[in-house]
């Protein structure tokens, strides 16, 4: 039993569960910040960018349908060994290695742009890291997908990478600023 969702739905219930949030935040605030909820669009991009490209490969143009499992795990898709795919040299590991750093580069560049608690290159990637540790998570419930160590670890990479070229600017920025 389970549920099947196009990539629309699925954007429909992020983009609903995200203004449910907003709205919350800004009654319990009693004040909102449009600078901040426009800096916060980011982070929203890069969910709605990391969704459509883990959920809804663009490659499979035959399966535009998610299937959500509703009583049982799919444990069969578990991978618990670091770089099996490129160790046993599988068809297109460049492109699940590579894939996986840019599409977390985002990740890096948005969060500690939105969230001030995220003022070093540390905790943007424990937050990446974490973000990626749900995505995987959630793939044990998803017809197709798998969870793969391989890919917590290319993602946080990829917040990694994001991460540096984040506080690099703001650097860069910063030493222009004072001359």
């Amino acid at each position: 039993m389970g549920i099947s969702l196009s990539y629309f739905q699925v954007m429909i219930c992020i983009t609903v569960l995200w203004i449910i949030y907003r709205i919350i935040a800004g009654l319990i605030n009693k004040y909102v910040d449009w600078k901040y909820e426009c800096k916060l669009l980011t982070v929203y991009a890069s969910i709605a960018f990391v969704t459509r490209l883990v959920f809804f490969p663009l490659f499979d143009y035959q399966n535009d349908k998610v299937f959500i499992y509703t009583t049982k795990t799919v444990t069969n898709r578990l991978n618990l060994i670091p770089f099996k795919s490129i160790i046993y040299k599988y068809d297109d590991w460049e492109i699940n290695l590579f894939g996986n750093i840019a599409m977390f580069v985002p990740v890096g560049l948005s969060f500690p742009f939105c969230y001030k608690k995220l003022d070093n290159i540390g905790k943007v990637v424990l937050a990446g890291a974490c973000y990626s540790l749900l995505i995987e998570l959630s793939q044990m419930f998803v017809f197709g997908r798998g969870t793969d160590i391989e890919d917590l670890i290319t993602n946080t990479l990829g917040a990694l990478v994001g991460a540096i070229l984040y506080f690099a600017a703001i650097a860069i920025i910063q030493k222009y600023n004072k001359h």
